[in-house]
């Protein structure tokens, strides 16, 4: 038990010597595992990847459907023209 509190308070320093904006790797067996990030860095990558999802649909509506002209998503928007 006591290594185990060891352990612990050593993985808890770590945590505390992170700076914003860094990451930390955990490694099993001298491999990547897992990644720790601060919560602003998760979310921002969260939507990042959302939009590229978007953005890869998009493209590929485009590819399939055939892509519109700007006058055409103005009209379907209800833009009026500047």
């Amino acid at each position: 038990m006591a290594k185990e509190r060891q352990v612990a308070d050593e993985d808890e320093k770590v945590l505390w010597d992170i700076t914003i904006g860094e990451q930390v790797f955990l490694t099993k067996n001298g491999r990547g595992k897992y990644v720790m990030v601060d919560i602003y860095e998760y979310e921002k990558l969260k939507a990042s990847l959302k939009l590229m999802s978007q953005l890869a649909q998009g493209e590929l509506s485009g590819k399939e459907k055939g892509w519109m002209t700007i006058e055409e998503v103005e009209a379907e928007q209800g833009i009026d023209d500047v």
